[in-house]
């Protein structure tokens, strides 16, 4: 049986979790960190996403952030493509960084359900 589709509404918080494809790491230097948090302000604001938080580890990254008009999908798509071709070129590798699928909470519906909001 097929997945449902995600909600999708702009304003709506999300925690957001990309792991490195085979637990490996997606940042080798402090250059890595750097280019991936380029291209999420890129990212950002073409897509009009606000960001609340994020914590970049050595094999994941945790984001907390606030959908705009666009899907949530389209935005991660082109974060971690583009992450993905710069880190495959500077480190001479092929194949995904990123496991795909992220593991996405929404954040919105769970205050809901505690009676937060």
């Amino acid at each position: 049986m097929a997945r449902r589709p995600r909600l999708f509404a702009a304003g709506l918080l999300y925690h957001v979790i990309v792991r490195g494809n085979q637990r490996q790491k997606t940042f080798a230097s402090d250059d890595d960190f750097k280019a991936y948090l380029d291209r999420l302000d890129r990212y950002r604001a073409k897509f009009n996403v606000r960001i609340y938080a994020y914590c970049l580890m050595l094999n994941h990254v945790h984001l907390l952030l606030e959908t705009g008009p666009a899907p949530l999908s389209k935005f991660m798509q082109g974060l971690q493509q583009s992450y993905t071709q710069y880190y495959n070129r500077r480190h001479r590798k092929v194949g995904h960084l990123f496991l795909s699928g992220q593991l996405r909470k929404d954040l919105t519906s769970m205050r809901k359900n505690l009676g937060a909001g």
